[in-house]
């Protein structure tokens, strides 16, 4: 396990990780682009409910991506169907 150093809000982060330096970069990269949206909107938010409103932002992000996922698998599977019953005919 090695240490990445990132910065968020002009903060620097040690993030001790086995995940690759860049993956880790464009993490903390999207987080801070996160966090500047919501600064840009209500500048004056104190940090915590700034950082709950980007983690809030990011889990329905996550979660519509996840319900989206599972649409496709759905539809691969139904589509599989399909075609395996057209082959056994």
């Amino acid at each position: 396990m090695r240490s990445v150093k990132v910065q968020v809000l002009g903060q620097i982060y040690s993030i001790k990780t086995d995940e690759d330096e860049a993956y880790i970069k464009s993490l903390a990269e999207y987080v801070d682009g996160k966090l500047k949206e919501i600064y840009s909107v209500v500048p004056n938010i104190n940090q915590t409910k700034a950082t709950v409103m980007a983690a809030f932002g990011i889990a329905d992000e996550l979660f519509k991506l996840r319900m989206e996922q599972e649409n496709l698998d759905k539809l691969i599977e139904e589509k599989t169907n399909i075609l395996s019953g057209l082959l056994l005919e």
